[in-house]
């Protein structure tokens, strides 16, 4: 495909996703449409989609409209490009611009050029205040790509290695000593020997961050709360911890012992009912559900989806996990408060809420992770009983 047809395509998706259609399920309805794309013409059409996503209230402004193709001639601008060279109309290109198209010219808000909803900058604002600007806008670009060297097979500089030998290069992120930032081919790590041996896993620099100042030590009882997939239950693992998976979703854990096994770890999966006889961990951790705010450069359509009557069913469910973890904890146990947001009413607030209900624990560490410290954001709150 010409580079002009890759565009016409991500027009098609967009005006899917636009209409409603989720955007992983928009850009495979395509695929199945089109089987004679190639890898690389799929992966460069993904790439314009997410691209517009992330920066879909700029490109409807640069584009002069809010369907598909208004949204690429607005992303392309963006990006410093002129859209006339790939809406050629030659070929599968999309057809020329109109002059209308030409001409525009956007005098855009605050909100617009930082691709943030208008109801969510106070929001902002108040849980970063000088950075809100400098986060927004790093997520407007995609996110680097990290694995986590597994302890439990390898150390960081072996997983190099490994990597190196099917041309995947890396280098080391300061945010973890685990952590590993793909330089080269990061499509080609799932069917990498150091993926499928087990020796690394996907999983962002900060939530390895997040890992690391749990101070996990072996032998550990742990709970893993709100497990999902299992990111965090390995990375415990590996470090030698005797980990408790558990999600409200048993579906969502549905990975995790191909996982475990492809790790070389074990991790036990429990439904909600058998956590009355697993009682008296040394750490619990609920990596709550949230907004998913400091994580949008990887899922932006959260951005767009997001609510303030959402946001509210979100602090709601996090007062209840945050409730719910002292009773499983041994009395010497710590709690460990998580999510992937940056947003201090789903932070910090909860924890101030907890804490006034809960007055017999303190809180003993705190740390906030974003975007412009490398990984994704990331807030973390660690609390003990007195």
């Amino acid at each position: 495909m010409t580079p002009g047809a890759r565009v016409a395509a991500a027009i098609e998706v967009l005006d899917s996703y636009l209409s409603g259609t989720a955007v992983e399920q928009a850009l495979t309805g395509w695929a199945r449409g089109h089987r004679f794309a190639g890898s690389k013409d799929r992966a460069a059409i993904r790439d314009h989609v997410f691209d517009a996503v992330r920066r879909l209230s700029s490109s409807q402004a640069l584009g002069g409209g809010t369907d598909g193709r208004a949204v690429m001639i607005g992303l392309l601008r963006g990006q410093g490009l002129d859209p006339a060279e790939l809406f050629s109309g030659e070929g599968h290109a999309p057809s020329t611009l109109t002059e209308a198209e030409a001409a525009i010219s956007a005098d855009m808000t605050r909100a617009q050029t930082l691709d943030c909803p208008q109801w969510l900058l106070p929001e902002f604002d108040r849980s970063l205040a000088a950075k809100t600007d400098a986060f927004l806008d790093s997520l407007r670009s995609r996110a680097p790509v990290f694995v986590r060297a597994n302890l439990a097979k390898c150390d960081r500089d072996t997983a190099v290695s490994i990597l190196a030998e099917d041309g995947i290069e890396t280098c080391p992120s300061s945010l973890a000593s685990t952590a590993l930032e793909v330089l080269t081919n990061p499509r080609k790590i799932k069917s990498s020997r150091a993926f499928l041996e087990g020796f690394v896993e996907l999983q962002d620099a900060a939530s390895q961050a997040v890992i690391e100042d749990l101070n996990i030590q072996p032998g550990m009882r742990v709970l893993d709360y709100c497990a999902g997939g299992g990111g965090k239950a390995l990375a415990m693992a590996a470090l030698g911890a005797d980990v408790t998976a558990h999600d409200l979703s048993w579906e969502r854990m549905k990975d995790i012992p191909a996982r475990a096994e492809r790790a070389g770890v074990a991790i036990r999966r429990v439904r909600h009912g058998e956590l009355e006889t697993l009682r008296g961990f040394d750490l619990v951790l609920a990596d709550a559900p949230c907004s998913g705010s400091g994580s949008w450069r990887r899922a932006p359509h959260g951005k767009w989806l997001l609510t303030p009557d959402k946001l509210a069913e979100i602090h709601t469910a996090q007062q209840e996990i945050l409730s719910s973890m002292p009773g499983f904890l041994k009395p010497t146990g710590r709690m460990a408060y998580a999510t992937c947001s940056v947003l201090c009413s789903e932070n910090r607030d909860q924890v101030d809420l907890f804490l006034k209900h809960h007055e017999i624990f303190n809180l003993t560490a705190e740390c906030q992770f974003t975007p412009l410290d490398g990984g994704d954001g990331f807030y973390l709150a660690q609390l003990q009983g007195s």
